[in-house]
């Protein structure tokens, strides 16, 4: 099987969209092959037919014929197997957009102030945004200027252009967050940034997870700064977690819809906190009736009525925390233009600039995505040069850059040490030294076993069944980040072996302002 990118080539015949017969296996690092080692604990009338070596998963498709109890059995056996981590069912997720009657005229970028920031920079064309949703009409008049690349994960090809003008998601979703701005034509996106379209949801509007995880995994290896993920549905899954610590381990932030079932309970992938989770707001900044909220909502922007373009070379206003996920994408985009930013940066960055609307903090998270602030605010508050798109402006309403900012204040600590086999951990404290803001730990460990990482805000050493926060791939490199910790009690981290031996690095960066 030819491989690209980690992403081994799908069986000839392999049906696109969701797969819903299929069930998806987790391989441990420390197994001697990845299809192998699940090929040998599959039934007969059961094929291996994709896998993904980033994130280190295999599909295997049961006939269309097999009762339920084929698959049940098999993920309760299969589990029980050394190097195996889980077994889940291929699931499906869906676009999450309803359509509005049209309005007569566009209010978004100037409800995020996006005039005032594109007066020092209107996006840089070397930031790339990936967009993971269906699949985007690159030659669009707004769009074609800015489209870098992609890649179609539903047909297994190169092409992700939408299969008809029903398939309008995707389009709409890179309009908002990378559509031109000043070319005489159609809307004003968020950004000038650079696209990627990663067609991982059908022309119906929905996708499988392996699908899914798939095109994060490649968003994130082709160097996406920022993955808009507007879909949701599928609940919570290993894969797709493993999947958004992947890409935020290699320097990509995740921003995720929140859902459109107008309840409290944050969607899958945005309740993650590898993901910046976005909530919608009507144009008069109240919560939109559509809305999902919850204590994982991290930031909101305008969701509701939104225009931009649409296959073919039209526009439309749709409606739903779709759109106000790539409003935070784009803005995130601009931000990086002006500022030089790791990806747990900006998301301190776009909090902590956001402008509070007066909601409760499990509907507006920090506040409400502000694209000045973000374009006008020194992040670390020296009052010094920005990036490779400006110079450093203070154009935006950001109030000064005296005020004290996330990071302005940075403490590092690591160690190294070794496990010796999957009985053996080590646990780490951590005294904080200032006001924190922000912790980031990342472990780093041999490419052939499997070490977990986890994580207590104080209440002394974590256990592999009682943590306040884990990270768990399949490989030994973990990454957990917590917005503002808990600091009356001291930090304490779990390396746990979970299969093969080594050396590690721990690595604790504590961010206070």
């Amino acid at each position: 099987m030819a491989s690209l990118g980690g992403l081994a080539q799908a069986t000839p015949g392999r049906s696109p969209g969701p797969k819903e017969g299929e069930v998806l296996v987790g391989v441990a690092a420390s197994a001697d092959g990845l299809e192998s080692e699940v090929e040998r604990h599959a039934p007969g009338d059961a094929r291996v037919v994709h896998s993904n070596e980033a994130i280190r998963y295999v599909a295997v498709r049961f006939p269309a014929q097999a009762p339920d109890r084929a698959s049940e059995n098999f993920i309760e056996a299969i589990t029980q197997r050394e190097h195996i981590r889980y077994a889940e069912r291929n699931v499906t997720y869906e676009a999450l957009a309803t359509n509005d009657p049209l309005w007569s005229e566009q209010y978004a970028p100037e409800m995020v102030g996006c005039p005032e920031a594109w007066e020092t920079t209107p996006g840089d064309p070397a930031v790339t945004i990936s967009v993971v949703d269906q699949g985007i009409q690159y030659d669009h008049p707004d769009l074609e200027a800015g489209y870098e690349d992609g890649r179609d994960f539903v047909d297994g090809d190169g092409d992700p252009y939408p299969v008809s003008v029903e398939e309008n998601h995707g389009t709409h979703v890179g309009g908002i967050a990378a559509g031109r701005t000043g070319n005489g034509t159609g809307h004003a996106g968020i950004s000038d940034c650079s696209l990627l379209s990663a067609r991982a949801l059908g022309d119906g509007g929905g996708g499988s997870l392996s699908d899914v995880a798939d095109a994060i995994t490649w968003s994130a290896d082709q160097g996406a700064a920022v993955i808009n993920l507007s879909l949701g549905g599928g609940g919570d899954t290993q894969t797709l977690k493993n999947a958004v610590s992947y890409a935020l381990s290699n320097g990509s932030l995740p921003v995720a819809a929140a859902g459109n079932d107008g309840q409290h309970g944050v969607s899958y992938p945005a309740a993650y906190e590898e993901c910046l989770a976005v909530s919608a707001l009507d144009p008069d900044g109240s919560l939109a009736w559509y809305s999902n909220w919850g204590e994982e909502i991290d930031l909101a922007a305008p969701g509701s009525d939104v225009l931009s373009a649409v296959p073919f070379d039209d526009y439309d206003e749709f409606s739903g925390t779709s759109m106000a996920a790539p409003v935070v994408s784009g803005v995130g985009g601009l931000a990086l233009s002006q500022w030089d930013l790791s990806a747990s940066d900006l998301r301190l960055h776009l909090q902590a600039t956001a402008e509070d609307v007066g909601l409760p903090a499990a509907r507006q998270g920090s506040g409400r995505v502000d694209a000045a602030a973000a374009v006008g605010t020194d992040p670390d508050g020296s009052g010094g040069d920005g990036g490779d798109g400006g110079d450093g402006g203070d154009d935006g309403d950001s109030g000064g850059d005296e005020e004290p900012t996330c990071g302005s204040e940075t403490e590092t600590a690591t160690v190294t040490d070794t496990l010796s086999g999957w009985t053996d951990s080590d646990c780490w404290r951590y005294p904080w030294r200032t006001d924190p803001c922000q912790v980031v730990v990342e472990l780093s460990g041999p490419s052939d076993a499997t070490f977990d990482l986890y994580v207590n805000e104080g209440g002394g050493c974590p256990t592999t069944g009682s943590y306040d926060h884990r990270s768990y791939t399949m490989g030994s490199e973990e990454t957990i980040v917590v917005d503002s910790p808990d600091a009356s009690d001291d930090l304490y981290a779990l390396v746990d072996a979970w299969s093969g031996s080594g050396s590690y690095e721990l690595t604790i960066t504590e961010k206070g302002d």
